[in-house]
């Protein structure tokens, strides 16, 4: 192909124009039957007894932490008191490893666990946060690849275009922006907790870890129905205006290359 002040290579322009046409392959048939099939799926996940708990204490997750017995200090130089106290702690498998600072105790298990319930949420809650990008990208190539060449006037189709990669674009944001908030979950989580273990005897702490898992799980719930919302909006939006998308200019069909 060549132009003014450009050739392309013949070689080059079919294996561009072969792209072209599995990348509309691909986006025709995510609009006409990808998105309806997952808008629907999403909507039976929301229906789904992992996502409709009848009390919210149902996804509590206890952090087993014990409280440490006080340490009585008296007027002894003897080191008595303080010796027999950090023995208590090693009996209980809880030793203080911090010799300056707040104290942190190592756990009897190794490990404080995540909220299971929740971590299992998320890993089904990811992927199809991954793939509504992923299938945004693809339709808004498709979308941009069929705007033609810049002209004065008849351009009421191509702004239909535009508004349909603009609003492709702001889903693939949001959709992002789930996987950043699910990130913040965790490293919140994470801060509290290790919270707990320099200060089990501050019952708020507690508290706030069992706040933030009420409000994660529903926060996923809610990411749910937005995706699902998101394909319904996307499938409508598309399939209304598609015959503009397809043929923005009644009197040009030819898109730029």
């Amino acid at each position: 192909m060549s132009s003014k002040g450009i050739k392309v290579d013949n070689d080059l322009k079919t294996k561009v124009d072969a792209f072209r046409e599995r990348i509309t392959g691909e986006a025709e048939n995510l609009v006409a039957d990808f998105f309806p099939k997952k808008l629907l799926e999403l909507d039976s996940f929301l229906k789904e007894p992992i996502l409709n708990v009848a009390d919210l204490k149902d996804i509590h997750s206890e952090i087993n932490v014990k409280v440490p017995d006080p340490i009585i200090l008296n007027n002894s130089h003897d080191g008595v008191d303080v010796q027999n106290s950090r023995k208590r702690k090693m009996e209980d498998g809880l030793d203080d490893i911090c010799q300056d600072g707040p104290k942190m105790f190592v756990m009897p298990g190794g490990m404080i666990k995540s909220n299971g319930q929740l971590v299992d949420l998320i890993e089904r809650v990811k992927p199809e946060i991954r793939t509504l990008i992923e299938k945004c990208n693809t339709v808004k190539m498709w979308v941009q690849l069929l705007i033609p060449r810049i002209e004065d006037g008849n351009n009421f189709g191509v702004s239909i275009q535009e508004e349909t990669v603009a609003e492709l674009r702001t889903v693939e944001g949001e959709a992002a922006s789930y996987l950043d908030q699910i990130s913040r979950y965790y490293i919140t989580r994470a801060k509290l907790v290790s919270k707990i273990t320099k200060y089990p005897h501050v019952e708020d702490y507690q508290r706030t870890v069992t706040e933030i898992d009420e409000k994660e799980y529903i926060s996923l719930k809610i990411i749910v129905s937005e995706l699902r919302n998101q394909y319904v909006t996307l499938h409508d939006m598309i399939l209304k205006n598609i015959e503009k998308i397809k043929r923005p200019r009644s009197s040009n069909n030819e898109a730029l290359y």
